[in-house]
């Protein structure tokens, strides 16, 4: 992939609706229809394990590179950061979606960020091709 290229495609209407399809049946239930996320997601839960993120504006998706958000979303929270004993309320979608289906979906969530959050996004992008 040139260092240029973004795994994600917001601006892609077929990719798009794909995702927004996928999002519905396994994302939304937990992240909520519009991505508005659970209450109170940054305080953990009486179970210890933190509500789902809003992956609106509001929430930090948008902070993180593509590349980073199919890891996570494909592996699982705990593999990504290396810590194993790390508990996530969110499963690993490894065994579930194809990758290709995991892009589709974090491209419906990003073509949903206002301008600015999808420049800062795209900055975030830059900036860890240029670490590789």
């Amino acid at each position: 992939m040139p260092p240029t290229a973004s795994l994600l495609r917001p601006d892609d209407p077929a990719l798009v609706a794909e995702g927004q399809r996928l999002y519905a049946t396994h994302c939304a239930a937990c992240h909520g229809v519009r991505g508005e996320g659970q209450p109170n997601w940054r305080e953990r839960g009486p179970d210890g394990l933190l509500p789902a993120p809003p992956h609106d504006a509001s929430g930090h998706t948008w902070h993180h590179p593509d590349a980073q958000l199919l890891a996570i979303t494909r592996d699982g929270l705990a593999r990504v950061i290396g810590q194993p004993d790390y508990r996530s309320a969110m499963p690993a979608y490894g065994g579930v979606l194809s990758d290709a289906e995991i892009v589709a979906v974090l491209s419906w969530i990003k073509s949903r960020w206002p301008a600015e959050q999808r420049r800062h996004h795209e900055q975030v992008n830059a900036q860890a091709q240029a670490a590789r």
